[in-house]
């Protein structure tokens, strides 16, 4: 710890505390990162833990099934798929004797808390074990397992679960451990079946997990682009193979030279009969007279490296649970731990798991409605929108139709020919005529503006870049009547702007000049869209993922070149004055350091950080990890930090800097920046269509806030930010800082 983290030892909440982990059922990626978190957050807070091998097998077992786990032993296990610790669906704990033992076995190591990752059913068990704990102890007592003092001192077992299953089924929470990562591998494989079905101009029905949910089928489905999707929540009506086959006809129509469809592996009809991927690939040769393959993606789904969201997110979850449980009482009722948005709540266990477990019944039931609302807004919306996707009211506008111009302006992010792509299809769907911009605010100004059909979008979908262009020119006052002239000319009657903050800015000034320029007061909306996750309104903006899985995938390379000699590095990150790619890769690639604008660099600290390095080498540390956000301080460069860091080590280490640059905004956008944009701008051209009806020329600016994409007023976007910054002035992200503070470093 550095000397400002450095806690008295009886100020310390875990000393004298014991807790157990333990990961049961199916494995997910992030559990190892879940793990990593609690273990080091409970050893800097004083508190010993212990890791139950093979989940509550190894609770029953006792012996090596539980020892104890220092700071080290969880090192180098972030980047890691499965659960270092295992995991194992154990009969035994389901019987009373099992249940028994276990609770012998955690009084021998003195546990009594414990924090456990799994799905349901681990949870259920987990609340059956607390609520029998007494007896239990009675039971060892009356035996003469153990003492009555023992039994007095550990009156009540006391947990908190967390959710590892790559289904995302939990009712109660958005995002489960392992379903980011999952969607990842599910969408990758699309992309690539995409590419060999285009050649052969062949269809292909892929088959992925999710038992009674449909999560990662339907996200996938719309983040692959794909003609049709098969869900547990929703059975089709009867004719549904005909409405699919149209289906994969209309987009043979519309120039795709590839059909694909995904099959839930719970999928079934109204009748209860199950929908195979075998009989869909039948009913598309024989229907469609076409050739026909089947991809079932299996246990790859579970495999890998995870995603930078289950790693950040992940870690965060196992640093609340730490504070959960050491904060805990005998009367103190266990919670579920999960995400609302981008923030951390707690669900009451029973309720969460029996919510989770009447979705089937109600499916059984013929209740649909029901079985979708308990999935949640999100999954209702975004069945909704691949509804429209696939089923589109119409693919050819009608000449009277409201005509809407898509323009890129600021930074390039990953996701925006995503965001292009969706707008042009929806807006369609909807009755409008979508036209594309070319080269931003400068192309506006030029007239460079070109009416895009439902073809000629295309292949955008799985696109990096930009294919409309991008520029980050803010229009001069006296550029505004040039643009004013170009959208009479072109007869544009909206403005959706999909871009960073000279985006917003330009689309800002056009709203504040409307009395000056009339045709500048037609309906403006910003989507956000950059990698620096600096916007007003949204936590969170497209391209924003997909940088940092760029980021986390080459701190993994470059901690993996410096694994067999003493070595410190540097890597200097993108986000101009926001440090959110900084912090977030800091957590999600495991760095000791991350130096950030908000806090700034001083001389002070950056000679703790010294003190805390060279002694941490000297002690046997191999590897160090410093991120830096490109603006964090003018004078203390990446490159001053490097050097200054070789200079004070007196030969215990060398240094390497890394800037990653321009590769932070390429590659193919991320699954969830694919589904961020479909929601951003389905909600965007919703606000125009009212807008349109009002004939108020209002204009807004959107992003995501807690889960729901929400719309704010033009007006009041300068208030929110701040200007000299180009940051908004409420970053949620930066309460992670003491996550990050616990998990790097070991106390000296």
């Amino acid at each position: 710890m550095t000397s400002e983290q450095q806690v008295e030892p009886a100020a310390l909440p875990g000393l004298g505390k014991r807790i157990g982990i333990l990961t049961s059922g199916g494995d997910a990626q992030g559990m190892n990162a879940a793990v990593r978190a609690a273990v080091r957050t409970a050893v800097s807070l004083g508190a010993r833990v212990f890791a139950v091998y093979e989940g509550y097998q190894g609770m029953v077992d006792g012996g090596a099934g539980i020892r104890e786990l220092a700071w080290e032993d969880v090192g180098r296990i972030l980047h890691r798929g499965g659960t270092m610790i295992g995991t194992f669906r154990s009969k035994d704990f389901r019987e009373r004797d099992g249940r028994r033992k276990a609770a012998r076995n955690l009084l021998e190591h003195g546990i009594d808390r414990l924090i456990v990752i799994g799905g349901d059913g681990s949870l259920s068990g987990l609340d059956q074990f607390r609520a029998e704990w007494p007896e239990l102890l009675a039971e060892l007592v009356a035996t003469g397992e153990i003492g009555q003092d023992v039994a007095n001192a550990h009156p009540a077992l006391m947990f908190a679960g967390l959710v590892g299953s790559i289904d995302n089924d939990l009712v109660g929470t958005d995002m489960t451990i392992g379903a980011d990562t999952a969607l990842h591998r599910i969408v990758d494989a699309i992309d690539a079946l995409a590419s060999t079905a285009a050649s052969h101009q062949r269809s292909f029905v892929v088959e992925v997990m999710g038992r009674h949910c449909g999560y990662l089928a339907l996200m996938s489905a719309i983040a692959g682009g794909c003609d049709y999707v098969l869900l547990p929540e929703n059975p089709p009506e009867a004719g549904w193979e005909e409405r699919m086959c149209t289906a994969l006809r209309r987009g043979r129509a519309a120039g795709r030279r590839d059909s694909l469809v995904v099959v839930a592996e719970g999928a079934k009809d109204r009748e209860g009969r199950p929908i195979t991927s075998a009989y869909v690939r039948q009913v598309i040769e024989d229907t469609l007279h076409e050739d026909a393959r089947v991809t079932i993606l299996g246990h790859v789904q579970r495999g890998g490296a995870p995603s930078a969201y289950d790693r950040w997110a992940s870690t965060w979850l196992g640093y609340e649970a730490v504070q959960e449980v050491l904060a805990a009482t005998p009367d103190t009722a266990g919670p579920v731990i999960g995400f609302r948005g981008n923030r951390v709540t707690r669900v009451p266990l029973v309720e969460a798991v029996a919510q989770t477990r009447s979705v089937p019944d109600l499916i059984a039931a013929g209740d649909y409605e029901a079985a979708m609302a308990i999935r949640g807004g999100s999954f209702r919306e975004a069945a909704r929108i691949l509804a429209e996707l696939v089923e589109p009211s119409r693919i050819d506008a009608p000449e009277e139709a409201k005509r809407i111009a898509i323009i890129h302006a600021g930074g390039l992010a990953p996701g925006m020919n995503a965001a292009a792509r969706d707008a042009v299809r929806l807006g369609i769907s909807r009755g409008h005529i979508m036209l594309g911009v070319q080269d931003g605010f400068p192309g506006l100004r030029d007239g460079r503006v070109t009416e895009l059909t439902w073809s000629d979008v295309e292949g955008w979908l799985t696109d990096g870049g930009a294919d409309l262009g991008v520029r980050r020119t803010i229009p001069t006052e006296e550029e505004l009547y040039r643009i004013s002239r170009s959208i009479e000319d072109n007869r544009i009657d909206a403005l959706l702007m999909i871009g960073g903050w000279n985006g917003y800015q330009a689309a800002e000034l056009l709203h504040r000049e409307r009395t000056r320029f009339p045709a500048c007061g037609l309906p403006i909306v910003c989507v956000p869209a950059s990698i620096d996750n600096n916007l007003p309104g949204s936590e969170l903006a497209i391209g924003a993922d997909t940088a940092l899985n760029v980021i986390t995938e080459a701190l993994d390379r470059i901690k993996m070149s410096g694994s067999a000699a003493k070595r410190a590095f540097v890597v200097e990150t993108m986000g101009r004055y926001c440090g959110y790619l900084a912090l977030m890769s800091a957590l999600s690639g495991g760095a000791e350091r991350v130096y950030l604008h908000e806090e700034g660099i001083s001389l002070g600290a950056l000679e703790q950080d010294l003190d805390w390095l060279r002694h941490s080498f000297a002690s046997g540390r191999k590897l160090f990890l410093a991120i830096r956000n490109e603006n964090a301080n003018p004078l203390y460069s990446t490159d001053f930090l490097a050097r200054l860091l070789e200079q004070e080590g007196g030969g215990l280490y060398d240094v390497r800097q890394n800037i990653l640059g321009h590769i932070q905004q390429g590659g193919c956008p991320t699954p969830f920046d694919r589904l961020l944009a479909v929601r951003l701008v389905s909600r965007a051209l919703d606000l125009i269509g009212t807008e349109f009806a009002a004939e108020t020329g209002e204009s807004h600016y959107l992003g995501l806030v807690q889960s729901k994409v929400t719309a704010f007023p033009m007006s009041q976007m300068m208030t929110e930010m701040d200007l000299r910054y180009r940051r908004p002035k409420d970053q949620w992200w930066l309460a992670l800082r003491p996550v990050l503070k616990a998990v790097a470093d070991a106390a000296v």
